[in-house]
């Protein structure tokens, strides 16, 4: 049954922005070059390129799950491991596609503060043992917002990135909303990423305007190699590949990607403000992104899905997550907050 109010469950359920809407409509007008040799994927990618102020290699995916499965397959062999957060996206939402496409790699799992790994956690899964019957860690991967709507500073991206170097370890970043994290901490992208040690990141575009699509920048550009038959093999080259890269130019060209991530940012801030004197409502982490984790009754959780508001309750008993989007409408977060305070006075 189709639902069109705006909705917090998950801001995948937006829709496209206007932007990369236009680009695609422009896109579409006669022929042009298939599979990437098009106009509309070279400039997206050297739109990337000034963006992240450097002469990155780029590629496309259909969705987010492609996109860091094969970036981790291209870091590390079947018999290496790739250290993660416990609530890591390639862990819990992935169907173990990064194991797939891996041919095997393992991943193993770090305790994190906040949902940030720290150098300390690396170090404690990377040396925990280095016997040959176990497989051999190669790869870090953060999530840049974490999966807890919490952001790492320069700072700590740099610290483990060094810890990385130390080790031996190849560092990746997933970015589903890596846009909200730019716009969070007024870090420019490259800031963020190769400026502080990271060799990968998968940039996220459907969780911030676009329909579908995920960029893979490597910095490392020898990490790349062959990459593109990667891409071929998993089924993520795309014919048409100016459909999936349009929208990017559309996206990229005058920072509509930061716009919709700040807009996207100020309405969780907003909920959470609205909700912050509350009786028995306290936030479960720090609004950083886009995201707002709330500890509420389970009473009151049903008495909010009976009002028709959809969520997750994934964090564990009385946990619920409120996602805000590139669309989202003041006065909606107004009518949630004033129906999270209603239901939790009357439980």
């Amino acid at each position: 049954m189709t639902d069109p109010t705006q909705q917090f469950a998950s801001d995948n359920y937006s829709g496209i922005c206007p932007e990369a809407w236009a680009a695609m409509a422009e896109a579409n007008h006669g022929h042009d070059r298939a599979y990437g040799d098009d106009q509309w994927t070279a400039r997206a990618a050297d739109h990337f390129r000034q963006l992240f102020e450097t002469d990155c290699e780029v590629f496309f995916a259909f969705n987010g799950t492609a996109a860091n499965s094969l970036a981790l397959a291209a870091l590390c062999q079947s018999y290496h491991s790739v250290i993660c957060s416990e609530t890591a996206h390639v862990e819990t939402d992935e169907c173990g596609a990064p194991e797939f496409f891996s041919n095997g790699s393992k991943l193993l799992l770090a305790q994190t503060e906040n949902g940030k790994l720290t150098p300390a956690a690396i170090r404690e899964i990377a040396s925990k043992r280095q016997d040959i019957h176990y497989p051999k860690p190669r790869v870090v991967t953060l999530t840049q917002a974490t999966e807890v709507g919490t952001a790492y500073r320069p700072e700590e991206i740099r610290a483990i990135s060094e810890t990385c170097r130390e080790l031996g370890l190849n560092l990746h970043m997933d970015g589903a909303r890596f846009s909200n994290a730019c716009a969070f901490l007024d870090c420019t992208p490259a800031e963020l990423t190769w400026k502080a040690g990271v060799d990968v990141l998968c940039f996220g575009g459907t969780k911030n305007g676009m329909a579908v699509g995920e960029a893979i920048l490597f910095f490392n550009k020898a990490l790349a190699e062959d990459f593109d038959y990667r891409c071929k093999q998993a089924g993520q080259l795309a014919s048409k590949m100016r459909y999936l890269s349009a929208p990017w130019v559309g996206l990229l060209q005058n920072d509509a990607w930061l716009y919709y991530a700040n807009h996207a940012n100020r309405c969780a801030q907003l909920l959470a403000e609205l909700v912050n004197d509350v009786p028995g409502v306290s936030l479960m982490f720090p609004v950083e992104a886009n995201g707002v984790f709330l500890q509420m009754s389970e009473p009151a959780l049903e008495a909010l899905r009976n009002k028709g508001w959809r969520f997750y309750t994934f964090i564990g008993a009385g946990g619920a997550r409120f996602m805000c989007s590139w669309d989202t409408q003041e006065e909606r977060v107004r009518e949630l907050a004033a129906d999270i305070r209603q239901v939790m006075l009357a439980s």
